[in-house]
């Protein structure tokens, strides 16, 4: 991992998602591309530009794009699909569900503007359900990549991986924290800091608030174990089973609501695990969003790495042993 976090590069996952597709779209020539409207918004307008006649516009009409998807996979196309995560998972859900899961098809859908960082365009466009909304699919793959370079090895990963699959990313420019040699496997979580005080394990975003409280805590002679998890479905349950018994607490970090997230998939898996650790969940708690700068809203929401070095200490406090 890049030891980064003080002066860290800064780039979108949306921007990374675009720059790969095309590289992607050079080697395979059954990859095409679907897109609601937004191809500007959700960079796929990269794709198009290279490949007109493999990019389909499908207008303001998401759920009939998700149909075509699934059209063009039957006859041996692997489509990926992108729009507003708020758009691919709530607009389009019955879509999503019952003809590409439940029919079991190859295509990707890759969600852009997730989460209350989207900003400006307030609570009606801010996905803090779609992880939820996805994840309880039968069979449905949920990646939210940490940067920029984790989300290229994301889509690398998921064309190959057959079947469908939901990847999750974000609008404004965020730090890369992660580097080209550092291995991506679906379901596989990464370790990227080492300590046996507690486990923070975060998704997205919150990855880097994640390494930023961790050195916070350092410094107070705290040692956390810092884990990003970015496959949410598969959960990594190896990885998390060691984080509870080596380390006895556990705090998770999303930029989603905290009901049916990451902190609720971690809940579900520890919940008959003896001695089971304290779990404590940064996230949206059982609210809407609301327009604003991305930084202002992380702060408001409770989401900034000062306030998941509080919430360390309150989960530590609960410590057994």
């Amino acid at each position: 991992m890049k030891n980064t976090v003080n002066s860290p590069q800064l780039m979108s996952t949306r921007d990374a998602y675009g720059q790969v597709l095309v590289e992607i779209g050079k080697e395979q020539k059954n990859i095409v591309v679907l897109n609601a409207d937004l191809s500007q918004s959700t960079r796929t307008s990269f794709f198009a530009k290279v490949f007109p006649g493999r990019f389909f516009n499908a207008g303001i009409a998401e759920q009939n794009m998700m149909g075509v998807a699934a059209g063009l996979a039957t006859t041996g196309f692997t489509p990926v699909v992108s729009t507003l995560a708020i758009f691919a998972a709530g607009r389009a859900y019955d879509q999503v569900r019952n003809t590409i899961v439940h029919s079991g098809l190859n295509v990707k859908i890759v969600a852009t503007h997730s989460g209350i960082t989207m900003g400006r365009d307030g609570s009606s466009h801010q996905s803090i359900e779609d992880i939820a909304l996805m994840r309880v699919i039968p069979d449905m793959t949920v990646i939210v990549p940490a940067d920029a370079l984790e989300t290229k090895k994301a889509l690398r990963a998921t064309i190959e991986y057959k079947g469908p699959v939901y990847i999750r990313l974000g609008r404004p420019e965020i730090p890369v924290i992660t580097d080209e040699e550092s291995p991506f496997v679906i379901g596989k979580a990464d370790i990227l800091r080492k300590g046996n005080d507690l486990s923070i394990i975060a998704c997205g975003i919150m990855v880097f608030q994640a390494l930023k409280a961790a050195d916070a805590l350092v410094s107070q002679g705290i040692k956390a174990r810092v884990i990003s998890m970015h496959t949410i479905k598969p959960l990594d349950l190896e990885i998390l089973f060691n984080a509870a018994k080596e380390t006895g607490a556990i705090l998770t970090a999303e930029d989603h609501s905290i009901i049916g997230g990451l902190g609720s998939a971690v809940l579900e898996a520890l919940a008959c695990k003896e001695p089971r650790p304290p779990v404590y969940r940064i996230g949206i708690r059982d609210v809407f969003g609301e327009s604003g700068e991305p930084d202002d809203l992380i702060k408001k929401y409770g989401l900034s790495w000062q306030d998941i070095v509080k919430a360390a200490k309150e989960v530590l406090s609960l410590k057994k042993g």
